[in-house]
């Protein structure tokens, strides 16, 4: 088969990784910059065009799209997606985990575990906000930010205020929600591929540091998951649509909640606190679905 990664980093981990296990595996395996990619609009004959020619004959392409290029990184899969080239993750399941706050909605609607979330736009409506989320201490998260970037814990209500009031001043669209001290600064990452998870992690945060993400000196090890656990994994990426997701869960005192649904969950961590081959469970669902025209993906 002949397979692209869509990522604008060739040297990192998981790009090469994927692409490692693609060529082990007996693919021809190519790293393409999304961004640089351009696209012929036709109703007949769409193509994407990388370096001035063609991608023509495609089997499949893993999308790695970042947060801040989701945009153009999803028009990109769609073109892909109308050229009958399978996708590992489908476009629109890839805007859906994006937007946080639709993720949240999504989540919510069909019952999955959440922590108390609230939102708001007017910087009038703050006291209402906090007490919707059960008051301080709170978590203050900027709609756009990843990687723990934008996540601010407020413990108390006039720093929780403070907050909110300059997130709004510089126009940004936040998210509020109950802070699970139950928690201990630590998450639980399901790895799903398919349907299925097929790696967990424990992510436990550095001392005096509430978020739990790796490069944030956080550390990692194996854990086995509960089958509500589990359940509320694999409903979650299922109802965002994505067939290749990192879940995170945080236990609180009232079962799992689901804290995020990524769509390009990074392979070092979980490689490493689990000893398992991730990219290769990846190529495996790709060469078995890949052939599948039923299961190719509607853009």
């Amino acid at each position: 088969m002949k397979i692209a990664i869509l990522s604008q980093e060739p040297s990192i981990y998981s790009t090469q990784r994927l692409k490692e296990a693609g060529e082990k595996r007996g693919h021809e395996v190519r790293v393409i910059n999304y961004l640089r990619c351009y696209m012929n609009i036709t109703s007949h004959r769409p193509t994407a065009i990388y370096q001035g020619k063609p991608l023509v004959d495609l089997d499949a392409v893993i999308p790695r799209i970042g947060a801040s290029k989701t945009f153009y990184g999803t028009a990109v899969v769609r073109q892909f997606e109308m050229m009958g080239v399978f996708t590992a993750n489908a476009s629109q399941a890839i805007s859906r985990s994006r937007d946080k706050l639709r993720c949240m909605q999504l989540l919510a609607r069909e019952g999955i575990g959440l922590p108390v979330t609230g939102f708001a736009h007017s910087t009038k409506d703050i006291d209402g906000l906090i007490e919707v989320v059960g008051g301080a201490p709170l978590v203050i998260k900027l709609l756009e930010g990843t990687q723990g970037i934008g996540v601010v814990l407020a413990e108390t209500k006039q720093a929780a205020t403070s907050v909110i009031e300059a997130f709004r001043g510089l126009d940004a669209n936040i998210l509020v929600q109950e802070y699970i001290a139950e928690a201990g600064g630590a998450d639980i990452r399901c790895f799903l591929v398919g349907d299925k998870v097929i790696a967990s992690m424990k992510r436990q945060g550095a001392p005096g540091e509430f978020r739990s993400n790796l490069h944030r000196g956080g550390s990692a090890q194996k854990i086995k998951l509960t089958p509500e656990e589990r359940s509320t994994a694999v409903r979650a990426a299922k109802i965002m649509g994505l067939k290749v997701a990192g879940v995170d869960i945080l236990r609180s005192n009232h079962g799992p909640v689901v804290m995020e649904v990524n769509s390009s969950p990074g392979l070092e961590g979980i490689e490493a606190a689990t000893n398992l081959d991730v990219a290769g469970k990846i190529i495996a669902y790709i060469e078995k679905n890949a052939s599948k025209g039923s299961d190719r993906h509607d853009g």
